[in-house]
């Protein structure tokens, strides 16, 4: 039986398993494998765990006879607010009342390991997961201890495992980017589109022809009037360039204000001979500006 336990608040599931409801709901999404640590050492960590796991939709969590103890108040100061997940955590004395109640569990490890069990990407293993989620399965993911990870008895009480593809020569992972790696995995599974994003790009009108061309002899005149087409002779080719340049790309109105707005300013510098007073604009005296 646990030591301590807690209720998450959970957000409604589609019937195939993706995330619905509003954004407000989706930061307390309590279903999904429980996240497991075994014998965990700081408080901190803890925090960070539990505020990775907020993140990707994640609210399960069970300790296995954290050497601190629990409650712990460093561990709710570094959620960084996910206190959902600190206040739902259950505490257990061993691993196997830990998992008694789950279907199939993984266990994450970046050490070889030699036996029987199957060894996963976190991208197959978080699949699996969604899949046996759909079906009513209960699952976990076991996670080590910060410096020396799952002992081989305890991968042994998992069904599969589960390892990252990381450097070889660098294959620790802190116990918080273990969990945010598995966690943006489960997630991932859940989305209608892994490519969208949640910022919707400003909508701009494209530019006509004539808003180019304006740009375009705004540009000639002012780089004219400051002496850049030199020598004369090669006026004409450095134009043609200019020209090019700036009709390669499609531009959108904004684009065209922004680039007009910065030839505008070049009028705080001197030019080389006089230019009609544009409207709205004074004349300036002497050539100068």
């Amino acid at each position: 039986m646990p030591i301590t336990a807690g209720a998450a608040i959970a957000a409604p599931e589609r019937s195939d398993g993706r995330m619905s409801g509003t954004n407000s709901e989706r930061q307390l999404i309590a279903e999904g494998p429980a996240i497991i640590l075994v014998e965990p050492q700081l408080g901190e960590n803890i925090g960070m765990v539990a505020r990775a796991m907020a993140n990707f939709g994640l609210a399960e969590l069970r300790l296995v006879s954290p050497r601190d103890g629990w409650p712990n108040q460093k561990a709710r100061s570094a959620a960084s607010k996910a206190d959902h997940v600190i206040d739902g955590t259950q505490v257990f004395g061993t691993l196997e009342e830990a998992i008694k109640d789950l279907n199939f569990v993984y266990a994450t490890t970046a050490r070889e390991r030699y036996g029987f069990k199957p060894v996963r990407s976190p991208v197959v293993a978080a699949t699996t997961l969604r899949d046996k989620f759909r079906a009513g399965e209960k699952t976990g993911i076991l996670f080590g201890r910060e410096r020396w990870g799952l002992t081989n008895e305890e991968v042994a009480l998992a069904d599969e495992i589960v390892t990252f593809p990381v450097n070889p020569a660098f294959a620790s992972l802190n116990i918080a980017q273990a969990v945010l790696l598995m966690s943006y995995e489960w997630m991932k599974t859940g989305l209608d589109d892994v490519a969208a994003t949640a910022f919707l790009p400003v909508e701009q009108r494209p530019s006509t022809k004539e808003q180019v061309l304006g740009l375009f002899e705004h540009l000639e005149e002012a780089l004219d009037a400051r002496g850049y087409f030199h020598p004369p002779a090669k006026k004409p080719k450095m134009v043609d360039n200019l020209r090019a340049v700036i009709s390669r790309r499609g531009f959108t109105e904004q684009e065209i204000s922004v680039f007009r707005g910065v030839i505008r300013s070049l009028d705080r510098f001197p030019r080389r001979r006089p230019v009609e007073a544009a409207p709205g604009r004074e004349t300036p005296e002497n050539g100068d500006i």
